[in-house]
C-alpha cells in the first residue's frame, strides 16, 4: 500500500471525468472512444509512442473470411490456451471482433489489401486465414494512426514523462473513510519537475502494458515493468495466471541490441539451430523434438533453454547462410540490416540468439466490462486477466483483446450515474531524502532480472522457485526501506512494480503443480484433468468479493 499519507506538499492537483494510464493500443482506444463531452487524461511514461503495441509485427485476429467462424476462432483460443481460456470472455472478444476491425479502419488505419479487400493472412494456431495486418508492423501502423487522432481530439490531454506511483485510495484519506472504499484517480511522477501529482477522477483506466523487464532476456520496450499490474495488487485487486509468461524463441543476443526479434520465418526458411563453434557447432533440435526447427515455439524454447543452461551458453546460434544473399535481401531485410549494422554478416555466420520474455498472459482480475475489484478502476490489455489467453496466448489475440475491452470499459464508464470525487490531498515527500547512492537500484534491478531468468524462465522446478522467493523476500525489504527514505525516481518506482510482479510469478508459479501452456515444471510434468486458472487474492484487501 502506499506508506507515505499525502498531505499539503504544493505539486499541481488535476481534474479529469476519465483518467487512462498507459498510451498503447488499449490506452488509446479507450480515449478515443470516449465521447468528447468528457475530459480525459492520458499518463505516459516516455512519450505517446514509446509503448509496446507499436512493436507488434504480426496483425489482429477476426473472423472476415467466408468459410471461418466464430466457433472455429474460439476453438483455436482454446486449443493454444490448454483448455484455461474462460468460454465467457473468448466468446465476447471473438464476436466483438470484426467490430473492432472496422473501427480502425474507420480512423483510416492502413491495412494491406488485396483488390480492394483487406488481406488476411493465417499464423500459427489458426485454422483459417484470419489476421488482418499491415505489411509485417501493424501494430506500428495501428498506433500511429491513434496517436494522430488523439492529437487532434481537444478533449483529450496526454502527459508525457509521468510514471504511475500508486492509486488513490478513498480509505488513505481520514475525511473519507467511512465512504466505500474505492480508486479516486493516480499519483504520478512528473519527470520533468521532479513532482508527484495528484490526477483525480471518478473513474481510471490502467492499460499499463505487461512486464517483460522482469526477465534478463525480453522482446518487450524498456516501459514493460509491470506497472499497473503491481499498483493494482497493492490497492486490493486480485491477479490472475502470472505464471504463464509466453517466451519467444529467437530475440537476439548482442549487448547494443535489447530487444529485436529474429522473425521465427527465419527457421521456417531453413534456420537452423547451433551450438556455438567450440561444442562442435551441433544442431541440436533434432535431439528434443522430430520437428526441429518447426516445433511449436515454447518447444523451441525450451530446447534452447535446456542446451543453454546444459553447457553454460549465454546463446545459441540460428545459421541461415546456406540461403543466397538475394534471397535473404528479399525476404528478411530487416534482419539482415539490423545485424550488419552491429557487425553480423546473416549471409555468411550464424546469428547469436536467446529467448526472450514475450507476453504476460496473466494479470490484473476483470470481468467482461473490464473492470477491476476496487470500484473505479478499470484494466484493459496485457495488464489484465480476461481469461482469454489461458496458459498460452493464441497468435493476433493481444491487440484484438485491447479494443475489445477498451470498447467494454467505455460502454460500463457511460453508463453509471454522474459521481465527483472528494477532494484528495497532494503527496507528502516532506519526510524524504534525494538518495545518495543510485548503484542499490542498479544492482538489485540487475540481480531480480537475472535470477528470475535463471530460475523462474522457461523450464522451473519447486527448487528454484524456492530460490527466488527467498530472493525477492530479502529485495522486497530493501526496496521498500529506499522507497520510504528517498525521494521517488522512475528507476526506483519501477524496480520496485518489478518485483512486486515477480513475487507474482513465482506465487502463481508455486501454486500450479503441473505442467500446462508455458509453464513447464520439472517437478511436475503432468496434466492435472481439470484446467484451473491461478488466482491470488490480497491478504490486506478490504473489497467484498
Amino acid at each position: 500500500m502506499n506508506d507515505k499519507p499525502p498531505s499539503g506538499a504544493a505539486a499541481p492537483t488535476r481534474h479529469f471525468d476519465v483518467l487512462i494510464v498507459g498510451s498503447g493500443l488499449a490506452g488509446l482506444s479507450t480515449a478515443l472512444l470516449l465521447p468528447s463531452h468528457l475530459r480525459v487524461a492520458i499518463l505516459t511514461k516516455r512519450t505517446i509512442e514509446d509503448g509496446s503495441s507499436g512493436w507488434a509485427q504480426g496483425g489482429i485476429a477476426a473472423v472476415l473470411a467466408d468459410g471461418d467462424s466464430f466457433d472455429a476462432h474460439v476453438q483455436d483460443t482454446f486449443v493454444a490456451g490448454a483448455g484455461l481460456c474462460d468460454p465467457a470472455a473468448t466468446r465476447f472478444t471473438v464476436e466483438n471482433a470484426p467490430a473492432a476491425i472496422a473501427w480502425l479502419r474507420a480512423l483510416g488505419t492502413p491495412f494491406t489489401e488485396h483488390d480492394g479487400e483487406l488481406h488476411l493472412t493465417r499464423e500459427g494456431g489458426h485454422s483459417h486465414r484470419r489476421i488482418v495486418h499491415a505489411a509485417d508492423a501493424t501494430g506500428a501502423a495501428v498506433q500511429q494512426t491513434l496517436i494522430e487522432r488523439v492529437r487532434q481530439a481537444s478533449h483529450i490531454q496526454v502527459f508525457e514523462t509521468h510514471n504511475l506511483v500508486d492509486l488513490i485510495l478513498s480509505d488513505k484519506h481520514a475525511q473519507h473513510a467511512t465512504a466505500p472504499r474505492r480508486c479516486l484517480g493516480a499519483y504520478a511522477l512528473n519527470e520533468s519537475t521532479d513532482e508527484v501529482e495528484a490526477f483525480v477522477a471518478p473513474h481510471t483506466v490502467l492499460c499499463t502494458g505487461g512486464a517483460g523487464k522482469v526477465y534478463l532476456y525480453t522482446s518487450n520496450p524498456d516501459t514493460a515493468t509491470g506497472d499497473g499490474i503491481a499498483a493494482a495488487w497493492r490497492a486490493g485487486c486480485r491477479v490472475a495466471n502470472m505464471e504463464f509468461i509466453q517466451f519467444h524463441p529467437t530475440c537476439l543476443y548482442h549487448p547494443k541490441a535489447k530487444s529485436f526479434l529474429i522473425s521465427e520465418a527465419v527457421r521456417g526458411e531453413g534456420g537452423l539451430l547451433k551450438l556455438p563453434a567450440h561444442l562442435g557447432g551441433h544442431r541440436f533440435m533434432p535431439d528434443h523434438d522430430p520437428r526441429a526447427e518447426l516445433a511449436p515455439r515454447d518447444v523451441v524454447a525450451r530446447a534452447i533453454d535446456f542446451e543453454m543452461k546444459k553447457h553454460g551458453l549465454d546463446c545459441v546460434y540460428l545459421d541461415i547462410t546456406h540461403q543466397p544473399p538475394p534471397f535473404l535481401r528479399e525476404h528478411f531485410p530487416n534482419i539482415l540490416a539490423r545485424c550488419a549494422e552491429l557487425g553480423i554478416d546473416i549471409t555468411r555466420e550464424p546469428i547469436p540468439v536467446v529467448p526472450a520474455a514475450h507476453y504476460t498472459c496473466g494479470g490484473v482480475v476483470t470481468d467482461l466490462k473490464a473492470r477491476a475489484d476496487l470500484p473505479g478502476l478499470y484494466v484493459v490489455g496485457e495488464a489484465s486477466y480476461t481469461g482469454l489467453h489461458g496458459a498460452n496466448r493464441l497468435a493476433s489475440n493481444s491487440l484484438l483483446e485491447c479494443m475489445v475491452f477498451a470498447r467494454a470499459a467505455v460502454g460500463d464508464i457511460l453508463a453509471q450515474p454522474p459521481w465527483t470525487p472528494p477532494p484528495v490531498r497532494p503527496w507528502d515527500d516532506s519526510r524524504v531524502i534525494d538518495a545518495d547512492e543510485q548503484v542499490v537500484i542498479s544492482h538489485n534491478w540487475d540481480e531480480l532480472r537475472r535470477f528470475m531468468w535463471d530460475y523462474v524462465g522457461i523450464v522451473r522446478t519447486d527448487k528454484r522457485l524456492e530460490r527466488a522467493a527467498h530472493r525477492i523476500a530479502l529485495l522486497k525489504a530493501e526496496i521498500q526501506e529506499f522507497y520510504q527514505s528517498f525521494h521517488v525516481t522512475r528507476d526506483l518506482l519501477e524496480l520496485r512494480n518489478l518485483v512486486e510482479v515477480a513475487d507474482l510469478i513465482v506465487r502463481c508459479a508455486q501454486a500450479r503443480k503441473e505442467s500446462r501452456g508455458l509453464h513447464f515444471s520439472r517437478d511436475h510434468p503432468d496434466l492435472l484433468p481439470e484446467a484451473r486458472p491461478t488466482i491470488l487474492q490480497p491478504e490486506h484487501a478490504k473489497i467484498a468479493l
